[in-house]
C-alpha cells in the first residue's frame, strides 16, 4: 500500500471494520483525517463515531482494514505507543491530585525518566496555555466544571500528540459554559496547530468548531463536508434530518433544467428546486430548511416565480431572534417556518388559527438521494 503524505493526512481508516460480535460498529470506514484541521464526528447513540474514536485512539482494533497514522498502519499498536492523547467525557482526573500532578502525571510514567524541572517547565507552559497556571495547587474537587475540563486539556497537550480526541468533553457543562468553552477549544487549537477530533452528538458543537464533519450512521460514514455544505447540500434525508432541521416534502420531478427543478407538492403547487445533478427519479424526496420559507397573509400575491402554499398555523413559539411557526397544509401536511423578530414584528405575526400562505422562492429546496 501507498504511503500518505505527512502534507496530506494525519490520520487514515483504510476499509476499517469493527464487529463485537454480532454487531457492526464500524462498517468499512475510509476517511483521511487531515494535519491540522478540526474534525467532528457527529450522529446519534450507536452510530459508530465512538468506535472511530476508540480504534484511533488504540483502545480497539479494527476486525478488519487498517488505521494509519502519518502512513503507518497502527492496528497493532496499543494505546501508550502512539502519538495520541485522548480526553474523556468525565476528564479521568485524579481527585487526591493537584492540578499540577494530574498534568503531569504521563510525563513521570516515561522511561526513560524525566528530569524533574523539565517536567515542571513542561507542566507550567501546559497550564499557561489553558490560563490555569495559578491553579497549580489546586485540589480537582476544588474546580469548577469548566476549570476541569481544562485540566485534562492540559494533561492532554503537554505530550505535544499529533492527534488530540476527545470524547464529548462537554457533555457534562451547562449550556452557558459550554459555549464558553467551545470557542476556548476552538482557540486553543488554533493556536498549537494540533489535530482535534471530537465525537460528539451535538449538532450545534459540531457546526460552530469543525472545519469538516463526519456524519456517521449505522457503522458507516453517511456524508462527509464543511458546516455549510452540509447544511446546504445534505445528500440524504438522514444527513436533512440530523443537520439542522429540515421540512422533507414527497413530491414528483416535473422536468429538470441544468441542477434545477420543477417538483409538483401533494395538494397541486409547483415550487423549483435545486436538483442532485445524478437524480433521474421521478418521485422524490425534497428537503427545505424552515428559514428558507416566508409566511404572508393569505390575500397575499406571491412574488415572481415563487410557489405560494395555503396553510393553517397550529403553533407559534417565540424563540427570542425568531418566531418558529408550526403549520398544516393541507397536502403536505406538518411544516415549520422560523421567522426573523425583526420580520414578525413588521408584519404583526401570525395567530394560531390563521389563515396564512408560505411563500417556496425558486431554490429554496433542495432534492435528496435515496438513504441507500
Amino acid at each position: 500500500m501507498q504511503e500518505v503524505a505527512p502534507k496530506e493526512a494525519v490520520a487514515e481508516f483504510v476499509d476499517a471494520t469493527k464487529r463485537f460480535g454480532d454487531v457492526l460498529a464500524a462498517d468499512r470506514m475510509t476517511l483521511r483525517v487531515r494535519r491540522g484541521e478540526f474534525l467532528s464526528f457527529l450522529g446519534p447513540s450507536g452510530c459508530g463515531k465512538t468506535t472511530a474514536l476508540r480504534m484511533l485512539a488504540g483502545f480497539e482494533a479494527p476486525t478488519s482494514g487498517q488505521v494509519l497514522i502519518d502512513g503507518q498502519d497502527v492496528s497493532g499498536i496499543p494505546a501508550h505507543r502512539r502519538p495520541v492523547n485522548m480526553v474523556f467525557q468525565h476528564y479521568a482526573l485524579f481527585p487526591h491530585m493537584t492540578v499540577a500532578e494530574n498534568v503531569g502525571y504521563g510525563l513521570r510514567q516515561r522511561r526513560p525518566r524525566l528530569p524533574r524541572a523539565e517536567i515542571a517547565e513542561k507542566v507550567a507552559r501546559s497550564l499557561a496555555t489553558v490560563r490555569l497556571d495559578a491553579f497549580t495547587e489546586r485540589r480537582i474537587w476544588e474546580l469548577s466544571g469548566g476549570q476541569q475540563q481544562r485540566v485534562a486539556l492540559a494533561r492532554a497537550i503537554i505530550n505535544e500528540p499529533k492527534l488530540l480526541l476527545l470524547d464529548e468533553p462537554m457533555a457534562a457543562l451547562d449550556a452557558k459554559l459550554r459555549g464558553e468553552m467551545q470557542r476556548e477549544l476552538l482557540d486553543l487549537q488554533r493556536s498549537l496547530g494540533i489535530t482535534f477530533v471530537l465525537v460528539t452528538h451535538d449538532q450545534e458543537e459540531a457546526l460552530s468548531m469543525s472545519d469538516r464533519i463526519c456524519i456517521m450512521g449505522k457503522g458507516r460514514i453517511a456524508q462527509i463536508g464543511t458546516p455549510q455544505d452540509l447544511y446546504d447540500r445534505p445528500r440524504t434525508r438522514y444527513v436533512a434530518d440530523f443537520v439542522g432541521k429540515a421540512n422533507v416534502i414527497e413530491a414528483e420531478v416535473e422536468r429538470v433544467t441544468g441542477d434545477a427543478a420543477v417538483i409538483r407538492l401533494p395538494g397541486g403547487d409547483a415550487a423549483r428546486v435545486v436538483c442532485m445533478p445524478d437524480e433521474q427519479r421521478r418521485a422524490v424526496a425534497v428537503a427545505v430548511r424552515p428559514e428558507a420559507l416566508r409566511l404572508a397573509a393569505s390575500d397575499a400575491i406571491a412574488p415572481e416565480g415563487a410557489a405560494m402554499l395555503p396553510a393553517r398555523v397550529t403553533h407559534r413559539t417565540f424563540l427570542g431572534d425568531h418566531t418558529e411557526y408550526l403549520l398544516r397544509h393541507e397536502g403536505i401536511g406538518a411544516l415549520q417556518v422560523n421567522v426573523p423578530r425583526q420580520a414578525d414584528r413588521a408584519t404583526g405575526g401570525h395567530d394560531v388559527g390563521a389563515e396564512v400562505h408560505v411563500l417556496w422562492e425558486p431554490g429554496a429546496g433542495l432534492v435528496l438521494t435515496s438513504d441507500d
